[in-house]
């Protein structure tokens, strides 16, 4: 799965600098997660970090569109490392 920035972003750019993928960019009008770079931080961290700085909660979900097992997300964090 990806994470997958909503509407109810305020553009802080809080997420950008804690995806250990560079899967977080500036978009417009608001921060945009790259699915095919994000592992949901599953081979960096135990939990997505981009949600854990966002000051707005529900902000950052898991994408419906994207989804993975868990040990796909691995493979995928291997192949960007």
């Amino acid at each position: 799965m990806a994470m997958l920035i909503i509407s109810d972003c305020i553009n802080c750019g809080a997420c950008e600098p804690e995806c250990p993928n560079e899967a977080i960019s500036a978009g417009d009008p608001i921060y945009v997660i790259d699915p095919d770079k994000c592992t949901e931080c599953v081979g960096a961290f135990d939990t997505a970090k981009c949600v854990e700085v966002c000051p707005v909660d529900g902000c950052i979900i898991i994408d419906p569109d994207h989804t993975e097992s868990k040990d796909d997300l691995e493979a995928k964090y291997q192949r960007l490392h």
